[in-house]
């Protein structure tokens, strides 16, 4: 039997990759979560995409989850007469809330309140960082700056302050009409952008489920406020991205890698998915194979324990978004093969306070000292699968549920594979014997396989798992 990938892989569609072909190359390449970016696209197109998805998924007998990321506020500048200009270290450059359209001596801007939220000797980072500026002084509504490094600036490109500090809302009005939207394709998960604290997730959270939407709440850490508040943040969310672009830019690209490790590290040990984006296999965007760092960079996200890796304009805008998929496959492949034993064992010889954890820590350790080719949980909530997977254990993890948005929202962890389940009957050595008929019949597993099957008694009842069974396939039949 083929080795069986653990980490997901995320792949953000585009024009690239809404041709039905070529999405659904990418799905038999790996895909186990598109991400719809809001910041582009009308709803009918996310809508339609979100349809099409969902179609072969079905195809394929495998849930695919289904990410809406929300544009969030996005500190601009306005437009140039000429379309760009060129900056060299040493101009003058003048921010003007007031200017309606841009040339070589000022530009307009998005943000209004900018002006009142900079001093003297702040320093602005524009175009993710491309081009730097200090404030000089701020005159009414014009923040005067001299340019440190130059460049190119065009339309529309972004502001960051380093440091962070800007008080731009979390969910903007554009943010609030698309959750709308999130809700109607039923997004599986939906990720705020720059929020700065636990509030702005739980705010999320309210207006998802006030629009009637079950999605889960993914909270991209991008601000330096952000990071300040990471534990608080991580508790409100059900995932997390590391969202390397803007937190980069924001805390220096130095601290980034240092600061990946913590992020991930916490996520886990709060249950919570995480998510490594930004850049991962950029160069795919022009070319069929990725650089070696980039490879390295895959790979060493996956030893760090993320549960999901992330393609943006590689597979949104680029030229070869199934070799992108393909190779982030491979790669994490390879990288899963490399892990520390210790390090997967590391969860589970912790002290639990309920049963259903127990049993699920349980069978990690099983499987770490016999020989079992897969553990399969029986679940309502996803929660035992979700807490077997925070202990890395080495073999497949089956999720056999009956509820769709169990399924949807297991895509998305470490070593999860989810299957639809029903359970006809009330007899539980019969359903164990249909939880192992339903494996086998995938391929999962084969004749004389030792497998652990989780379940809860009474049957049916979430969060209720209390007992582990091991079990020979095909030993009872």
């Amino acid at each position: 039997m083929a080795a069986i990938r653990k980490t997901k892989i995320v792949a953000t569609l585009g024009p690239a990759s809404k041709d039905p072909e070529v999405l659904a190359r990418m799905i038999d390449a790996g895909v186990n979560v598109v991400r719809l970016n809001f910041s582009h696209g009308t709803a009918e197109e996310h809508i339609r995409l979100a349809e099409r998805v969902r179609a072969l998924a079905w195809e394929r007998r495998r849930p695919i989850g289904v990410l809406c990321d929300l544009q969030g506020p996005k500190i601009r500048i306005g437009k140039f007469a000429q379309g760009k200009i060129q900056l060299s270290a040493g101009d003058p450059f003048i921010l003007d809330a007031e200017c309606p359209l841009g040339d070589q001596e000022r530009v307009g801007l998005d943000y209004p309140t900018l002006p009142d939220e900079v001093e003297p000797g702040a320093v602005l980072l524009l175009d993710d960082g491309r081009i730097v500026m200090t404030v000089n002084a701020v005159r009414g509504r014009e923040i005067h700056c001299t340019v440190k490094v130059g460049g190119v600036l065009s339309d529309n490109k972004g502001i960051n302050r380093k440091g962070g500090g800007l008080s731009a809302a979390a969910l903007t009005a554009k943010d609030r009409a698309d959750i709308k939207t999130a809700v109607a394709l039923e997004a599986d998960y939906v990720a705020v952008s720059f929020p700065r604290c636990a509030a702005d997730v739980y705010e999320a959270r309210r207006l998802v489920q006030e629009a009637g939407g079950k999605a889960h709440i993914v909270a991209k850490v991008e601000r330096a406020e952000a990071v300040a508040a990471l534990k608080e943040i991580i508790q409100a969310a059900d995932a997390i991205m590391v969202a390397r672009g803007d937190l980069g830019v924001e805390v220096g690209d130095a601290v980034i890698p240092g600061l990946q490790k913590k992020i991930i590290r916490l996520a886990r040990s709060h249950n919570k998915a995480v998510i490594t984006a930004t850049q991962m296999m950029e160069s795919m965007v022009a070319s069929p194979i990725p650089t070696r760092a980039e490879v390295s960079d895959v790979a060493n996200a996956v030893l760090d324990g993320t549960d999901a890796v992330m393609l943006s304009a590689e597979t949104a805008i680029g030229k070869y978004p199934v070799e992108a998929v393909e190779a982030m496959h491979r790669v994490c492949l390879e990288a899963e093969s490399e892990e520390d034993e210790l390090h997967v064992m590391r969860r589970a010889m912790e002290v639990f306070h309920r049963i259903d954890e127990a049993i699920a820590m349980s069978a990690v350790y099983v499987s770490q000292h016999l020989k079992v080719k897969a553990i399969a949980t029986l679940t309502e909530s996803g929660s035992t699968a979700i807490w077997i997977s925070r202990a890395y254990p080495q073999v497949p993890i089956y999720a056999l549920s009956a509820v769709k948005e169990t399924r949807r929202k297991l895509t998305l962890f470490r070593g999860v594979h989810p299957y639809p389940f029903e359970q006809n009957v009330d007899d539980r050595d019969q359903i164990l014997h249909d939880a192992e008929e339903e494996l086998r019949s995938r391929g999962a597993v084969k004749n004389g396989d030792l497998i652990l099957l989780t379940i809860g008694e009474p049957i049916g009842k979430p969060g209720g798992t209390n007992t582990l069974k091991i079990v020979r396939v095909g030993e009872h039949r």
